[in-house]
């Protein structure tokens, strides 16, 4: 063999060895990508996402306790009564019963931002229910949230005026103003009409994962 073909050979050789060392580095890199990083890692949640689920509720709660208090300023109005009146008995419970003869002015404006508040933190409670059951049951239909949700507007209204506000305002204040000056029927629709309110917004807050895309040079 002459000195150009050994050369040659030691060449070839050469290349076939580096071929061969970029083929596992590939293959490496290729195992490396296929694994998911700290920034993927754990996506999508593969159970129930109750952190985001009580998150939208909180938003969502803000925005059906808006429709339940419109329901009710249509609904005084058209009984000749103040448009805020709903308000004014909600107020009674810090300031008793001189919010009764409230006219307008701050204080009406901060019963309706504690109004919606407190709808804000039942929000939350409404909808991770309402997720939960669509979790579980794997059912969508409105019909069903709708169903659902009555019961938990017939519920918290039981709970927040008969076995909570029946004793504690009269206890604290010396007067039961909540559950006396509005009627049953009233307050019953005005949860119903939250909850419901909820049932209808669900979609905007059901968790929908997405997928993060890598960029290739």
């Amino acid at each position: 063999m002459s000195g150009g073909e050994a050369t040659s050979a030691a060449s070839r050789e050469e290349k076939l060895r580096r071929l061969e060392q970029l083929r596992r580095e590939v293959a490496q890199l290729e195992a490396e990508l296929a694994q998911p990083d700290s920034a993927t890692r754990g996506w999508p949640p593969k159970d129930f996402y109750l952190a985001y689920y009580a998150t939208a509720g909180f938003v969502l709660g803000g925005i059906a306790a808006g429709a339940s208090l419109l329901f009710n300023v249509v609904g005084a109005a058209a009984k000749g009564l103040h448009p805020l009146q709903l308000i004014r008995v909600y107020l009674t419970f810090p300031l008793g019963e001189k919010a009764l003869q409230l006219e307008s002015g701050i204080a009406l404006a901060i019963g309706c931002c504690l109004y919606i508040a407190t709808g804000m933190l039942l929000g939350m409670v409404v909808h991770v229910v309402l997720a939960w059951d669509e979790y579980r049951s794997r059912q969508t239909s409105l019909a069903r949230r709708l169903g659902l949700a009555t019961v938990l507007g017939i519920a918290i209204w039981l709970v927040n005026y008969y076995a909570l506000l029946s004793w504690l305002q009269p206890l604290l204040f010396g007067g039961n103003w909540i559950v006396r000056e509005i009627p049953w029927w009233v307050a019953a629709l005005t949860h119903l009409v939250f909850a419901w309110s909820l049932a209808l917004l669900y979609p905007l807050g059901k968790f929908v994962p997405y997928q993060l895309s890598r960029e290739t040079s």
